[in-house]
């Protein structure tokens, strides 16, 4: 049995390999990279074998090869297993200053194609100068000291430590917190050099909540030296840890003059799909925000119409930075269903710009929407119009209906494809259970301080099995930890 399924899977991955299209796209491990750092140029190719350009220099900027990668794979889409390859191109340059990749010619198999232009930004660093000795520092700066209600800011933290400390390691870094809020990490953080040091930059969107003085706390982080006065019996030297705490922030929180819906510059876009359909066909409704500012805790609100079925997706919510400012796109769609002509009202969105003070709105409109081919009640004449004359049979007849099924023949690739499909299920189901079991045992406490500590401001109880935590891990041995109720916490988050 078992030879004959795999026999099965290997002339169903036989007769459905083959090769995709292929495909040419260039990327860059950053577009914005601080003055005097490289650049790294990937041109893939997907499918096919491919000349690649020559390329010497960059808008004058020398440029060094890197190497070629090749690799090979399997991949299963809805049209059988496809066999795909991919090669990469690697060009390392270091600009100093702004400047735009060309778009560059890949032949592939005899067929060109061309990738898209890429611009690079160059920054200079802001990190604060190195102290301690000038051989490290752990800094936190803001954008900003004072903001409204609801204005979102960055806070960067900066690790800076010299070149002459050599096999430097850092661990058990712990995110700066502050209650009245809202704080998500930019993911991505930055590593460069620096004017003789590596700094490494993690970036914070923080905003507020409620009116207020608050306080950010510092960002926690262990440093590792090698004492190489103590060594194991390989010759490897142990690690001597610090402990290092950056600078506190304190934020003046004050009030907006009026209640809006958001606090930025945004822009709205909609797209109504249709406005006549057939009855019971969706009408779908896009609304797209757009603009520097938070949009992580914005909710549009809900439509509601007598007579309509309404639908809606979660909302698509993304976050970047450019400049150090906050970069937002919201976007959520609805769908409405109806048997007969109905109307969507009209929603308006309150924007506080804090720049310019001023309260803006933005308007969607009312939209009408007419239903092709609605149902139409027919006018049936009064009762007493018309003479009826009801027949009834003296015994019902039973009428039986013999009933045929056609059994349409299944194709042989058909059951191949079932088998292949059932055998893949089978291996994803134990690896599934496999991941289940292992997730059954105890959190360490380490990694717990971790997960624990981003969310310290979600509860007292979190808080305080932070506490308990950091001073266990500190030694202080009279500290008992509930590990049942650690686990609760960990499963939580």
């Amino acid at each position: 049995m078992k030879k004959t399924l795999f026999l099965l899977f290997i002339i169903y991955y036989s007769l459905f390999t083959s090769l995709n299209a292929a495909s040419v796209e260039a990327s860059v491990n950053t577009t914005e990279v601080v003055n005097g750092n490289p650049v790294q140029l990937r041109i893939k190719v997907m499918g096919g074998s491919a000349a690649f350009p020559s390329i010497n220099e960059i808008n004058g900027t020398r440029v060094i090869s890197a190497g070629t990668s090749t690799r090979s794979f399997t991949s299963i889409t809805s049209s059988g297993m496809k066999n795909e390859s991919s090669t990469v191109k690697k060009y390392i340059f270091t600009p100093e200053q702004d400047m735009t990749i060309p778009a560059y010619i890949v032949n592939v198999s005899g067929t060109n194609y061309k990738t898209k232009p890429i611009h690079i930004k160059v920054v200079q660093s802001k990190a604060p100068t190195a102290h301690n000795n000038g051989k490290f520092s752990f800094d936190m700066k803001s954008d900003k000291d004072s903001v409204f209600v609801g204005e979102s800011f960055v806070t960067t933290i900066y690790m800076s430590v010299s070149d002459t400390m050599k096999d430097i390691q850092i661990s058990d870094y712990v995110a700066p917190t502050a209650s009245g809020l809202f704080i998500k990490e930019i993911a991505g953080q930055k590593e460069y050099q620096n004017g003789g040091y590596t700094v490494i930059e993690k970036k914070y969107v923080m905003t507020t909540k409620k009116e207020g003085n608050f306080t950010i706390s510092s960002a926690m982080a262990k440093l590792g030296q090698p004492d190489w006065t103590r060594q194991d019996i390989f010759g490897r030297p142990n690690m001597k840890w610090m402990r290092i705490v950056s600078n506190t922030l304190d934020i003046e929180v004050k009030a907006q003059a009026v209640d809006t819906d958001l606090v930025g510059v945004f822009t709205l876009d909609k797209k109504l799909d249709n406005r006549s359909v057939k009855a019971n066909k969706p009408v779908n409704l896009t609304v797209t925000i757009n603009g520097t500012g938070n949009l992580e805790d914005f909710e549009f609100p809900k439509y509601e119409i007598d007579g309509v079925t309404i639908y809606s997706d979660e909302a698509k919510v993304e976050s970047h930075i450019e400049n150090d400012v906050l970069v937002g796109t919201y976007s959520k769609s609805f769908a409405f269903i109806s048997e007969d002509d109905f109307s969507i009202p009209a929603r308006s969105i309150t924007m506080y710009n804090p720049q310019t003070k001023e309260t803006k709105s933005l308007e969607i409109p009312k939209y009408e929407v007419s239903i092709v081919g609605k149902k139409v009640a027919k006018n049936i004449p009064s009762s007493s119009n018309i003479q009826t004359k009801i027949t009834q049979s003296k015994k019902s007849k039973e009428v039986l209906v013999e009933k045929k099924v056609e059994v349409k023949s299944i194709a042989w690739w058909m059951l191949a494809l079932a088998v292949a499909l059932g055998m893949l299920l089978m291996y994803f189901l134990q690896v599934m259970l496999r991941r289940i079991k292992k997730g059954d045992k105890s959190y360490k406490e380490s990694d717990a301080l971790k997960v624990l500590y981003a969310h310290i401001s979600e509860g007292k109880e979190v808080e305080e099995m932070v506490r308990k935590l950091y001073a266990k891990k500190n030694g202080d041995k009279s500290i008992k930890i509930d590990k049942k109720e650690l686990k609760e916490m960990m499963n939580r988050f």
